[in-house]
């Protein structure tokens, strides 16, 4: 035969009572952020490049050029000076040019 067991179980009872909740206040503080933009960078290349260049010919022609020299040149002065000749008579000589 099976044993029954018994169990008293309390009785639970609900009982309103006030209770009193403390307020949370909220402080908001504004923090300014940088705003990331995005710029587009274009990618530059380099790229070598074969370019002629034309050659260029000197045809030269020799030309003769006189030189000229300096040649220093005492400068002359003539002074007129009146000179008084005295009268000569005439020679009586047959030799020169006043006797003949």
């Amino acid at each position: 035969v099976p044993v029954q067991k018994q169990v008293q179980v309390p009785m639970v009872q609900t009982v309103q009572r006030h209770v009193e909740v403390p307020q949370v206040e909220y402080v908001d503080q504004v923090v300014h952020v940088p705003v990331q933009k995005q710029v587009q960078v274009p990618m530059v290349q380099t790229v070598q490049r074969h370019v002629e260049v034309p050659q260029v010919e000197y045809v030269d022609q020799v030309v003769h050029v006189p030189v000229q020299k300096q040649v220093q040149v005492p400068m002359v002065q003539t002074v007129q000076r009146h000179v008084e000749v005295p009268q000569v008579d005439k020679c009586k000589c047959r030799w020169c040019r006043l006797c003949r």
